[in-house]
């Protein structure tokens, strides 16, 4: 598996893991806090759609802190309904996957190749890695959250409680998301 596959694939597991998450909650679950310092899922998404937007649109070629990004107002909450948050989240996807496939047909040597976020020169491995412990952080969250608010209706979406020792019986490969048929 070369660096490429292993970062598609964490990228994949992490955003299904994501849409499982809210697609086991209702609106108001989307907009909903623990307390007044805490963000929202809603507000979790918009902010990850910023960030991919940003960081992979041109990812190559270009500062990934984009100059039309809002930083900030990514953690305010500006009444987009589960339609228009699930829209930025596909568009978010959408540059990811054009950008890695920049990578993919940029050559020999991409991975050391310098970008620029912030002014600040990383490799395009260190970028890489960097977006996909950010993104896992950040569906960690959400994660938590849609359980939260799930309560008892919440369905799993690794190993359930009480389900270790089958999963120890026939540990092949890790499940994804979406179950034990399903590829990652």
């Amino acid at each position: 598996m070369t660096i490429l596959s292993a970062v598609r694939t964490e990228f994949t597991r992490y955003r299904r893991m994501v849409e499982l998450a809210v697609e086991q909650i209702d609106d108001a679950s989307m907009l909903a806090t623990l307390d007044s310092d805490s963000n929202s899922i809603a507000v979790l998404l918009g902010h990850l759609s910023g960030n991919l937007c940003s960081r992979f649109t041109d990812f190559l070629t270009s500062d990934g802190e984009k100059p039309w990004r809002d930083r900030d107002g990514e953690f305010e909450d500006r009444g987009r309904d589960r339609a228009a948050l699930l829209a930025e989240w596909q568009a978010a996807w959408s540059a990811v996957d054009a950008a890695l496939a920049d990578v993919e047909t940029a050559g020999d040597g991409v991975f050391e190749r310098t970008i620029t976020i912030r002014a600040q020169p990383l490799t395009v491995a260190d970028a890489l890695l960097r977006s996909v412990a950010h993104v896992a952080g950040h569906t960690g969250q959400i994660v938590l959250l849609a359980r939260h608010f799930a309560g008892a209706s919440w369905r799993s979406l690794s190993i359930p409680r009480g389900g270790s020792a089958d999963y120890a019986a026939n540990p092949t490969r890790e499940k994804s998301p979406d179950g034990p048929t399903s590829r990652s």
